[in-house]
């Protein structure tokens, strides 16, 4: 069976980024950096403490990330990936959104407001990384 999971790219702050994630989201937090695989003989050491592989899962959410590793490419921090956070309650939303969003943009950030088919917001938070929530409406 196939499993579509979130990768996202860090510009050197991958660690503390999915550090941030777990803190927001739970769960576990596997980091492994470059020194600590066979790949350190393939790369320069000032990439050896970067981020290879970070794999944070909590209950059914998954995703992983590493450090930028291209030596002659730039990477271009923006849109070009987001996380969509859908189902739960309001109140595990709200929670989570609330983690999220310290440090966040203010001007790209839509706070949880209750729509037809449920509540909904979006934020990008403090490393770029844009978030999709929807589900139950708010609690009366």
């Amino acid at each position: 069976m196939l499993n579509l999971t979130p990768f996202l790219l860090f510009d050197g702050d991958c660690a503390e980024a999915m550090a941030f994630y777990r803190d927001c989201l739970g769960g576990e937090l596997v980091l492994t950096k470059v020194k600590d695989t066979p790949m350190r003989e393939q790369v320069p050491l000032e990439l050896h403490d970067k981020t290879i592989n970070a794999r944070l899962t909590s209950g059914v959410i998954e995703f992983t990330a590493t450090d930028w590793l291209h030596q002659s490419r730039t990477p271009k921090p923006g849109n070009t990936v987001c996380m969509y956070l859908n189902g739960g309650t309001y109140s595990e939303l709200r929670a989570i959104f609330d983690s999220l969003s310290m440090g966040a943009d203010p001007q790209l950030l839509d706070d949880l407001h209750d729509l037809p088919f449920g509540s909904y917001g979006h934020l990008a938070d403090r490393y770029g990384v844009h978030w999709f929530f929807q589900g139950d409406k708010m609690e009366q």
